[in-house]
């Protein structure tokens, strides 16, 4: 018989996992792929911004890993990936807007010079004296990235530069978020033998090569993201179950069953294998009664929650030389009033395709930080209001747009605290004693879209292999 599989989630990690579930299983399996939303791509979200597809979702993929570049090839649209041009991001901090510094590691200084520009005196200083601090030694224990770095280099390293970074990346709290996790390549150069916070940072960062040309670090859809996910739901040809939540997992005789759909008429689907592709309260959720060590451990992952403000501002008005501009925490106006943006992206600047049908200058605020809920209680109206207020203390851009869109992500980003990677580590264990079982998405080893992409596509060929293990069972028989 033709093996079902299930792939609860529509997200990319869902959508990479159908696709590559189709591959390997050929046009004979049925894939069945549910989502409880009426719409696929989860933080993926394309929208029409001043008759421009844009992104107010993810916005960019790492170009320096493989998974999404290669996938873009595996569907022919390799030839819509674009790249940025050529301007730098910015910081708001200490009350100031500087060029964001190279020579750092997430925000983590190689040495003083590199910050100069954005530390203090005082700050400088802290920078100055680390070396001579007695050496670090981690031994492979996990620590917040927060209480290693106030330790060593000063709080203005991190509440200037690496809180805003962790900020854009987690909308993270960096005294909660893990070192090993959130910025492993500092993790590595310190277990490497570095005896130093500023050495760590020096040995991590990539070395020049002389005559070697220059790769573009981010990668994007000339038509947003929504180009990519077509692309893939045409490819996986699996028969889509939209608006329906998951409400229960059972182990059967065979396989799995999964109970769908309103709690007073349910419908259940029994398959051969399923991939969860959710976030980590639904999986421990449908994980409680079949695989509870992995359930319980999956409710330790806290997520954080976020709004985008998207608006297309007038042609001829002159955005700052920036790609965009992160904001600190704690930082306020002129007047005192807080921020409540954490960042804009001024992306007619990143991305030179990205413009108006009119020429209008597209715009995007980001607003949430875990922990910090006030702001994202206030009604769309009001977000807005208030982006834009600190989009003109930023610029002095005080423009009616042409064109918004608010988008709210409730639960939209998963916390890597301290000893995440154990963690998941014990889950993926637990989960992998069930055949035909298997776990995908932003909780596990990393919340960009690459990542996303290898942990569907890693489901994908788990369940593969547990389907051909049955097979050739039955045929021993």
């Amino acid at each position: 018989m033709a093996p079902r599989v299930a792939v609860v989630g529509g997200g990319i990690a869902g959508l990479a996992a159908a696709h590559r579930l189709r591959r390997e299983l050929g046009p004979q399996a049925e894939i069945v792929l549910v989502e409880q939303a009426s719409r696929v791509g989860g933080k993926l979200r394309t929208v029409e911004l001043a008759g421009r597809a844009y992104d107010l979702g993810a916005e960019a993929f790492l170009a320096r890993r493989p998974e999404v570049l290669r996938l873009a090839d595996e569907l022919g649209v390799a030839a819509d990936v674009v790249h940025p041009g050529g301007v730098s991001a910015s910081v708001h901090a200490g009350g100031r807007t500087r060029r964001l510094p190279t020579g750092t590691v997430m925000g983590v200084p190689a040495g003083p010079e590199a910050v100069r520009d954005v530390l203090s005196d005082s700050g400088l200083a802290a920078v100055r004296a680390e070396p001579e601090l007695p050496p670090l030694r981690l031994e492979g224990a996990d620590i917040s990235v927060g209480e290693l770095l106030r330790g060593r280099v000063g709080d203005e390293v991190v509440d200037r530069l690496v809180e805003p970074l962790l900020g854009g990346v987690y909308a993270g709290d960096s005294n909660r978020l893990g070192l090993r996790a959130t910025v492993p390549a500092l993790a590595a150069a310190l277990d490497a033998g570095a005896e130093s916070i500023t050495e760590a940072a020096a040995s991590a960062l990539p070395a020049p090569k002389p005559g070697a040309p220059k790769l573009p670090v981010f990668g994007a859809f000339h038509s947003g993201y929504r180009r990519l996910i077509d692309q893939l739901l045409i490819a996986a040809d699996a028969r889509l179950r939209l608006g329906l939540p998951v409400r229960g997992l059972t182990r059967t005789a065979t396989g799995w069953r999964l109970e769908i759909g309103a709690a007073p008429s349910p419908e259940f689907l029994d398959v051969d294998g399923v991939v969860l592709a959710v976030p980590a309260p639904s999986a421990r959720r449908l994980l409680q009664d079949v695989v509870p060590a992995a359930a319980v451990k999956l409710g330790e992952v806290e997520l954080a929650s976020m709004i985008v403000v998207g608006f297309a501002l007038p042609a001829d008005v002159a955005l700052p030389e920036a790609s965009g501009v992160l904001i600190a925490r704690g930082e306020r106006h002129a007047d005192g009033t807080p921020f409540t943006a954490k960042a804009f992206t001024f992306s007619s600047n990143k991305w030179p395709h990205l413009r108006g049908a009119g020429g209008e200058l597209l715009v995007r605020g980001s607003v949430g930080r875990f922990g910090e809920t006030a702001d994202l209680r206030l009604d769309d109206a009001e977000v807005q209001r208030r982006v834009r207020a600190d989009l003109a203390e930023l610029t002095g851009i005080a423009a009616e747009p042409v064109d918004s869109v608010v988008l709210r992500w409730g639960g939209g980003l998963p916390q890597y605290g301290v000893g995440h990677l154990d963690l998941i580590a014990d889950v993926e264990r637990a989960v992998a004693e069930q055949p035909g079982l298997a776990l995908a998405g932003a909780a596990l080893h990393g919340v960009g879209v690459p990542a996303c992409v290898a942990t569907g596509e890693a489901a994908a060929m788990e369940i593969t292999r547990a389907l051909l293990r049955g097979t050739r069972r039955e045929v021993g028989t």
